[in-house]
């Protein structure tokens, strides 16, 4: 029997690398970029793994699909916040384009756990 558990899920992996990678970065901050754009970035680069972590942990398929919709959509609030960070020269180019690609990276191995989900014959039951 194969051990599933959700912290060899690779989607959860990069999601937490990502945030961990955006905190470093964050900490090295003056105050007011900290207490402004860093406490956003942070908090939604954090939701992307922590959604996806409650998710897993439902046992229907349609709350499941919720909470990994909720993810995709921190990971493009977190996109969003990079993007600005870019522009404000916070964040330089290459790491800020690096973070972006990474963030695309995670959106599209999401994407691909949710329909691996849904054509799961154990989600495929009424709820």
């Amino acid at each position: 029997m194969m051990d599933y558990t959700l912290e060899k899920l690779e989607v959860y992996q990069l999601s937490e690398a990502f945030s961990d990678s955006i905190w470093d970065i964050v900490l090295d901050w003056d105050n007011f970029r900290k207490d402004t754009i860093g406490k956003q970035v942070v908090r939604s680069a954090g939701s992307i793994a922590a959604n996806i972590a409650e998710g897993y942990g439902r046992y229907f398929y349609k709350e499941s699909k919720q909470f990994f919709f909720y993810s995709r959509g921190s990971i493009q609030e977190t996109k969003s916040w990079l993007s600005k960070c870019k522009r404000r020269k916070i964040i330089e180019n290459d790491k800020a384009e690096e973070l972006l690609n990474e963030a695309e990276k995670i959106l599209a191995k999401l994407n691909g756990y949710i329909k691996f989900i849904a054509s799961s014959p154990k989600h495929n039951k009424k709820d």
